[in-house]
């Protein structure tokens, strides 16, 4: 292993909800020009559930929900003395649970805390929600790093940095409405970071994160003009930092990251997943009160909280939602390795989804390869967004499918690695390009396949295809194992069961 030079730099810019099969030469020519000089990731998959909040959160922490506690982007607290609905997109709810509990609001270190020990410095730039913002670097008031964000002043530290930009910038810019691309913010950020952050912070450690197409891809669809649109601004914006990059980053030892959190698929068909546990006798709510059977967390990631959560309610529950047609694959506590406590479900470990903070049951929407309007392969039901919207948290190979692109002096170039890899491999990877040893902490590995100074052996791949099933339903869940680091792929339930 060489001996990394303290002046070893890096910057992630991270696309919110980008497909890998929407980068093309046409609609994104920035992205296609880092891709043939760089390193892609032709096999990188995001965390499960697949939302903002979780893969941001294993991306800073090299680690999986089941270790950070993120799981979900909204939970119910059972540990609190009173239990509590947990929305992270509040950031304010974020310090505030992290200030109760000591600071330990997160299961492991991240990177803001790792490089501090080491004597580094880390600035992010966020357009996502508040809380995202603050997660990707939740102690930087303490640590004293820059956090700035693209739409809420109120995220960002220090003040006066927060003074510098917009008496250079103007005002923060106000959320877009519902329904139209959200491009101002993603042009301040840029700004933010090219015309102050990097020549007077000079971060070892920089994340920009983009919050489209996401919003787009909610809003208007995965492949709409609209969301289109989205994406090639931002790519253009991304073309400013790769222009400056090859300018002057390149020299200075400066490597650049690309990444999505996560992918798209499309809503085909409404699903209800209150009423069909209502009418089996569970009186559902979003939060626990008098008379609540079963919480069940609004969203496209199916968590259900039972009041009472005995062996034979979980299996109740869980069995009422294998019969309808909207369900994919059922995570519940474990029975063994593979199996859970609900005949036909998986044992929530095996998604790395076994945490204090989890649902007795979880589940996704049932999603299939057909292809949407926009001619893009991967629909799903949804129970709360029109059908023709893009959504996300689900195990499809393409809401797992998520964009890897990395270049610099050490990376080589013009790869397309066909290994395996994850979301929770970037923050060991950053630390060993910069010279720091990853804690144990991690459970993501170097992408040894991608640096210039390893050999040129790829590892060993394991891949596995686990299966449960009780009466109709049956399910399949894909894992790859490459050395101690073990991926989620994709899972898809086939069938369900018929009503009697």
């Amino acid at each position: 292993m060489s001996v990394c030079s303290i002046s070893t730099r890096i910057v992630i810019v991270l696309f919110d909800g980008l497909r890998p099969d929407l980068i093309s030469p046409s609609v994104t020519p920035n992205l296609d020009r880092l891709q043939r000089r760089g390193a892609v990731l032709a096999r990188q998959r995001t965390v499960y559930p697949s939302d903002t909040r979780t893969a941001l959160t294993s991306l800073v922490t090299g680690t999986t929900p089941d270790r950070h506690g993120i799981v979900g982007n909204q939970y119910l607290d059972r540990l609190s003395a009173i239990p509590i609905f947990v929305d992270t997109s509040d950031d304010r709810l974020i310090e505030c649970l992290d200030k109760a509990c000591g600071g330990r609001f997160l299961g492991a270190p991240s990177l803001g805390e790792i490089l501090v020990e080491n004597g580094r410095t880390f600035s992010v730039l966020a357009s996502n929600s508040a809380g995202a913002t603050r997660l990707l670097n939740h102690k930087a008031e303490t640590l004293g790093l820059v956090r700035l964000s693209g739409h809420f002043p109120q995220v960002a530290t220090p003040a006066a940095m927060l003074e510098r930009v917009v008496g250079l910038l103007g005002p923060t810019p106000a959320p877009a409405p519902q329904g139209m691309p959200d491009l101002a913010a993603q042009s301040f950020l840029t700004s933010a970071f090219l015309d102050v952050i990097w020549p007077e912070v000079r971060p070892d450690v920089a994340i920009l994160s983009f919050g489209e197409p996401d919003t787009s891809s909610h809003y208007s669809g995965i492949g709409a003009p609209k969301t289109l649109e989205a994406i090639g601004f931002v790519d253009g914006q991304f073309g400013r930092v790769l222009d400056w990059w090859e300018a002057e980053g390149i020299s200075q030892d400066v490597h650049l990251i690309l990444a999505s959190d996560h992918g798209h698929v499309t809503v085909h068909a409404q699903a209800d997943p209150f009423e069909t546990l209502q009418a089996a006798g569970l009186h559902c709510g979003p939060a626990p009160g008098p008379g609540i059977d079963a919480i069940v967390i609004p969203g496209q990631v199916g968590a259900i909280y039972l009041a009472e959560p005995s062996d034979v309610a979980i299996r109740h529950a869980a069995g009422t939602i294998m019969e309808r047609p909207w369900c994919g694959p059922v995570f519940t506590a474990g029975r063994g390795e593979v199996e859970g406590v609900a005949p036909g479900s998986f044992a929530r470990q095996l998604a790395f989804a076994d945490h204090a903070r989890s649902a007795d049951i979880l589940f996704s929407y049932r999603a299939d390869d057909a292809v949407d309007p926009f001619g893009l392969v991967g629909r799903s039901w949804s129970p709360n967004w029109p059908v023709g919207f893009g959504v996300h948290g689900g195990l499809h190979a393409k809401e797992m499918s998520s964009v890897g692109i990395l270049a610099g002096p050490r990376i080589k170039s013009g790869l397309v690695s066909q290994v395996p890899s994850s979301i929770c491999d970037f923050a060991p990877t950053v630390l060993r390009l910069i010279g720091i040893a990853p804690p144990s902490t991690m459970t993501g590995r170097v992408l040894c396949e991608v640096l210039s100074e390893d050999a040129e052996n790829e590892p060993r791949v394991i891949e596995t295809v686990h299966e449960t099933r009780d009466g109709g339903y049956s399910q399949y869940l894909r894992r790859i194992q490459i050395g101690a680091a073990v991926y989620l792929d994709s899972a898809d339930a086939l069938s369900c069961r018929v009503r009697t």
